[in-house]
């Protein structure tokens, strides 16, 4: 016989921010934020532990704590709809499009039980009667009293550190003009609350509620529980010889289990001194009975070690129930789900119980607000330690809400989350600074990260110099159409650091650049310059950019500084009677002449084109064919400083970022290492960020310069596959001062990766503070832009020539052929 639900529905109003059953339960709802799975260490689970224990503890008697947590299946949405995306962000939100994941829920409701109320069996509950409200609910000291004591539950979780909690108000508890409430929510087993198509609740054939058919497995009996509990568990996949990786002992049930599911916790805190009492009596009981049967005998010592344990430790006793309802729209992978559960609980040592006959009391029992009418024979005696062991402790990674940062994987099912790794940290007070330091060896996906981080930061409006060895963002520097500065015979490396751009002007910093230039031209390493010689050459540039000024026809270079001198300067020194052991202007002009129209390097100082790099947000120095050169390097690298530092002092409020790849061995070698120190010393206070990329451990041990001025005052630091350093990681560990949770968390990186999709793990730390290991995965188009291997950029190099030059256009057709391919 059909019955309404409204006649039956336990939950009789909601008022004053809270539930109202019809057998007088009382009910104060929280939202909860969990920590992130995969990030807590075994110490901050035992602590976590601790304080739901206190909190358990400090509920009155009669009160049912019931922690409701969701996991719906779901897919990721991208906003197509923004006009600013770029063809790699296009090309990402389209490739992650649809990708599914868990979108985890959890709510905590907390229900005082009216004094006298009786409890429930799987025979009787209000699924099948209605009895009126008891007189006692309608005294406020009482309600005030309970919710007094949820508000200090709820400190006590907050305290800790780990989780927030939020009270659910009228508004969020009741259902709305086409939106629903908690309640409705379950009823129809949907977490999205704009949806409100209402079904029927079945019982005849097994628990179907709308089109979803449900299966439910309980922990209930102390028979089918684990021997051994505990906060956390070892994680096989990504624990190593070396390290043990840590998740809550409860995460198979809840992020861990790969389906649609509600994972319902219950403690029942009755009156600790009857329930000893009971258990008292039934032991002398058992104690007469056991000489006719060896099962009363154990279980008179079973009950005996229990009260022994509640009296000499001070324990809570408590009742405790816990089940897991999963649900599909497809019968035959009912069969699927119940594998999936029985595994999981496998995995805690635990036995699943499938419910058939009780279901359905459970599942009533499960509505929010309706925990005080769970059957009381499905529940077993234990400790409130114990109890707390079984709750989940974990969601899934969050997004962070602020504009800037890169997007990257969760490390369970790479759906995208926004990282931001630069600015949140500073405002919160976890970092103070910017600086990154990236570690990974040859292969691991350290030049991936570095140009998805690089683009991620361009398209924010970022500023970026890049000194790079090995042209691994040759790709990207085409797509984004910067300048990109290398050498080669036919196109050698040109420069002008003479040029100023329009709405520029001469500075003493432009000027002093251009003076340590030509000193650096003039000057051997080990020679000194005096006094007169660098006044003059200030009189010579200040004189230089006057006749600038009024000349129009003249182009600022070398080649027409150069004949200044000749020219112009010369007089000046000999109208001025400037001696030559003051300042030899011939042996000048003598020394600087291969860089002149003619000479052997005219192309160095002179160029023409990729001139405004003040305002360009995008430049590549690519070092790999001069590195070795004693002239070009030096020179070269003078102009890196000058072009970086001008960009830092120059361009208020606008993000800069200079990262440095292999090229800073060579760089420390050439008397630059005190540049490097004073970049990542000051460069926080000029809205900038430094970043040093390097491969070899060995690199960070011998440079006193990583060693010290990098890495001390570089927050964030970012490491990629290190398992081949597994066996001296030591050494890695003292040198980065990582702790014990993040040695685990890096020796974990790719260890059980999705062999169906292509991808590699990344460790991010920020500030010793905040770790996690996140999925570097790309779209097609991305990984083209990426790429370094030598075969892939022929084929995107071919591809752009096909379509006219446009890289865009090349990368699409050849992703789009790849994809036809795989």
């Amino acid at each position: 016989m059909e019955k309404s639900i409204e006649n039956i529905l336990p939950i009789m109003d909601i008022e004053h921010d809270c539930i109202l059953s019809k057998q007088g339960d009382v009910t104060v709802a929280f939202r909860v934020e969990l920590p992130e799975i995969f990030t807590l260490s075994d110490q901050e689970y035992e602590a976590f532990h601790h304080a739901w224990v206190k909190a358990i503890r400090l509920l009155p008697k009669f009160t049912v704590f019931h922690k409701q947590d969701w996991f719906a299946e779901s897919g990721y949405a991208p906003d197509f709809a923004s006009e600013d995306s770029s063809f790699l962000s296009r090309s990402s939100d389209l490739f992650f499009n649809e990708r599914p994941f868990l979108d985890h829920s959890c709510y905590i409701f907390l229900t005082k039980k009216p004094t006298g109320r009786k409890a429930s069996t799987s025979l009787f509950s209000n699924l099948i009667r209605t009895s009126p409200v008891p007189e006692d609910v309608i005294k406020m000291s009482v309600l005030q009293e309970f919710v007094d004591s949820t508000g200090q539950f709820r400190k006590i979780i907050e305290d800790s550190g780990f989780a927030r909690l939020e009270r659910m108000t009228n508004d969020l508890l009741r259902s709305r003009p086409r939106e629903m409430g908690v309640i409705e929510r379950y009823c129809t087993l949907t977490e999205n609350p704009g949806s409100f198509l209402m079904g029927d609740i079945v019982f005849d054939d097994g628990l179907k509620v709308g089109d979803k058919h449900c299966q439910i497995f309980t922990l209930g009996d102390a028979a089918d529980l684990p021997a051994l509990c505990g906060s956390r568990i070892n994680f096989d996949r990504y624990s190593t010889d070396k390290t043990k990786f840590s998740v809550g002992f409860a995460s198979t049930l809840g992020q861990l289990l790969p389906c649609g599911h509600i994972y319902n916790q219950y403690v029942f805190i009755d009156d600790g001194q009857k329930t000893l009492q009971k258990l008292e009596s039934k032991r002398l009981r058992l104690q007469s009975l056991s000489a006719y049967s060896r099962e009363n005998l154990l279980a008179r010592d079973a009950t005996n070690d229990f009260l022994n344990e509640a009296i000499s430790q001070q324990r809570q006793p408590v009742k405790a129930h816990f089940n897991v309802m999963v649900w599909t729209e497809d019968k035959e992978k009912k069969k699927d789900l119940k594998n999936m559960v029985s595994s999981a609980l496998a995995q805690m040592d635990a036995v699943a119980k499938q419910e058939t006959v009780g279901a359905a009391q459970i599942y009533w029992a499960g509505i929010p607000g309706n925990s005080a009418d769970f059957p009381m024979n499905d529940t077993f005696d234990t400790f409130a330690e114990q109890a707390a062991c079984f709750l989940n402790l974990e969601t899934g990674y969050r997004s962070s809400i602020s504009p800037v940062g890169i997007r990257l994987g969760d490390r369970l099912t790479g759906k995208p989350v926004h990282v931001d790794i630069s600015d949140e940290p500073m405002e919160k007070g976890i970092c103070t600074n910017r600086n990154k330091f990236i570690l990974g060896p040859s292969g691991s996906g350290k030049s991936f990260f570095t140009n998805h981080m690089v683009r991620s930061y361009y398209e924010q409006g970022t500023h970026i110099v890049l000194v790079d060895v090995g042209h691994s963002y040759k790709g990207l520097c085409d797509m984004l159409g910067g300048y990109y500065f290398t050498y080669d015979e036919k196109n050698p490396i040109r420069f002008n650091p003479f040029y100023i751009g329009q709405g520029d002007q001469l500075d003493t910093e432009k000027k002093e650049s251009i003076k340590t230039l030509l000193l650096a031209l003039w000057k051997k390493d080990n020679e000194t310059y005096n006094r007169s010689e660098y006044v003059a050459l200030s009189n010579a540039l200040q004189l230089y950019y006057e006749k600038l000024g009024n000349c129009e026809g003249i182009f600022a270079c070398f080649d027409s500084f150069y004949e200044f001198l000749q020219e112009d300067f010369v007089k000046v020194l000999e109208r001025d009677r400037v001696k030559e052991k003051d300042f030899d202007v011939n042996n000048f002009l003598y020394v600087l002449r291969p860089y002149y129209r003619g000479g052997e390097f005219d192309y160095l100082l002179n160029a023409t084109e990729n001139l405004d790099m003040l305002s360009e947000r995008f430049i590549v120095f690519e070092l790999d064919n001069i590195k070795d050169h004693p002239i070009l390097f030096p020179v070269v690298t003078i102009i890196i400083m000058e072009v970086f530092i001008s960009k830092m002092r120059k361009l208020k409020g606008v993000r800069k970022m200079i990262l440095i790849e292999e090229a800073w061995k060579a760089i420390a070698k050439e008397g630059m290492a005190e540049y490097i120190k004073y970049l990542f010393k000051t460069v926080r206070k000029f809205f900038g960020e430094a970043v040093v990329v390097t491969q070899e451990v060995e690199d960070i041990i011998s440079s006193p310069v990583v060693k010290q001025a990098i890495i001390n005052n570089s927050d964030c630091k970012i490491l990629l596959d290190q398992s081949k350093y597994q066996n001296k990681f030591e050494q890695i560990q003292e040198l980065l001062g990582l702790t014990e949770k993040e040695k685990a968390l890096v020796l974990s990186v790719n260890k059980a990766n999705d062999e169906t999709k292509r991808y590699k793990e990344v460790f991010i730390s920020l500030g010793g503070v905040l770790s996690k290991v996140y999925r570097t995965e790309v779209s097609m188009e991305e990984y083209l832009a990426y790429t370094t291997e030598e075969k892939e950029k022929v084929k995107v190099h071919a591809y752009t020539e096909k379509y006219g030059g446009d890289i865009r256009k090349g990368i699409a057709a050849l992703a789009n052929d790849m994809r036809n391919v795989i």
